[in-house]
């Protein structure tokens, strides 16, 4: 007995993915000098011993061949004031924008991002239209601060509750 399976619209599909709130990170690598980078939200921490981490890539993503290449990359997990980096790191005909990195064991990660992860990668598995890449954390750190989110096909911010004031 086979099971048929209804008509899936992609965009449909899409939609419905993006019901799930998520964080916004850089990816980084670097390509000889040139510091490749790409905004994602496809990020899972897997294991703590050994500490793993995922990443999914687009398979026509054009810092796959430097991951690829270089085997690590840098993760950077922007905070609420940092879309403008999303936003640059998502476009494909960037325009100049002038981003200071920091260094994570020789790996470029953006300054001032909410945590900061350098990995390398153990694995690369085709699944579909992407590339799952699996990495060791290698080195890490992390700060205060509130973080970019991406919902419904947007960016949105968490919103602290009103904390009512007290009078005598």
């Amino acid at each position: 007995m086979s099971l048929l399976v209804p008509s899936i619209d992609p965009k449909e599909l899409r939609r419905a993915f993006g019901m799930f709130a998520t964080g916004v990170l850089i990816v980084t690598t670097r390509a000889g000098e040139r510091v490749h980078g790409m905004t994602a939200n496809s990020f899972t921490s897997v294991s703590l011993d050994p500490p793993l981490v995922l990443i999914c890539i687009d398979h026509r993503a054009s810092i796959k061949e430097a991951l690829n290449d270089h085997g690590h990359y840098g993760l950077s997990v922007l905070s609420e004031d940092q879309q403008h980096l999303s936003r640059h790191f998502s476009s494909r005909g960037k325009e100049p924008l002038d981003v200071t990195f920091d260094e994570l064991n020789g790996l470029p990660v953006v300054e001032g991002a909410l945590a900061q992860f350098a990995c390398r990668i153990t694995q690369a598995t085709d699944a579909g239209d992407h590339l799952i890449y699996i990495a060791e954390v290698i080195g890490y750190r992390h700060g205060p601060g509130e973080p970019l989110l991406y919902f419904g096909g947007g960016y949105k911010q968490l919103h602290k509750p009103q904390v009512a004031e007290m009078h005598a």
